[in-house]
């Protein structure tokens, strides 16, 4: 693979989410986002994340209720070695942070703020997320604001 192609983030389209169809795909997206966001090449993130939804990690709730070790070595699996430590306590702390103010729901996130400065800021507030993580998930949420101006 080309040099220019080794860091491509993909697309919902691309991965057939349809994050307008409510929490579950959005929150996908997120989960990948998330993986994005680190320093680590592309085929590596998208691998490890769709390693953590062939083991049913992907809600908050899963991820939450999986013990460090156990995502540690799903991490790994999905070759994401160099960051699996502090992925795993980042997830685990950005999933506790999004139930308790979210109820789990980006959608109700994105619900909640009135415009997209204020989503970003919202999920800024989540452990692990900065403004590279923000900008990648929200490359892709435009649309639920644009609904709201029709």
């Amino acid at each position: 693979m080309p040099k220019s192609r080794a860091n491509r983030i993909y697309t919902t389209a691309e991965l057939n989410l349809n994050i307008l169809s409510g929490d579950d795909d959005l929150f996908r997206w997120f989960l990948l986002s998330y993986l994005f966001g680190k320093p680590i090449q592309s085929s590596v993130a998208l691998q490890t994340w769709r390693t953590l939804i062939a083991h049913q990690l992907d809600t908050p709730w899963a991820i939450l209720q999986t013990n460090h070790r156990r995502l540690v070595r799903i991490l790994d699996e999905g070759r994401y070695t160099r960051y699996d430590e502090s992925t795993a306590i980042g997830l685990h702390k950005c999933m506790e942070r999004l139930i308790r103010d979210y109820d789990g729901s980006l959608i109700l996130m994105i619900e909640s703020s009135e415009n997209e400065v204020e989503l970003a800021k919202r999920l800024q507030e989540l452990y692990g997320v900065g403004p590279k993580i923000s900008e990648i998930f929200m490359r892709e949420t435009e649309e639920f604001f644009a609904r709201r101006v029709e």
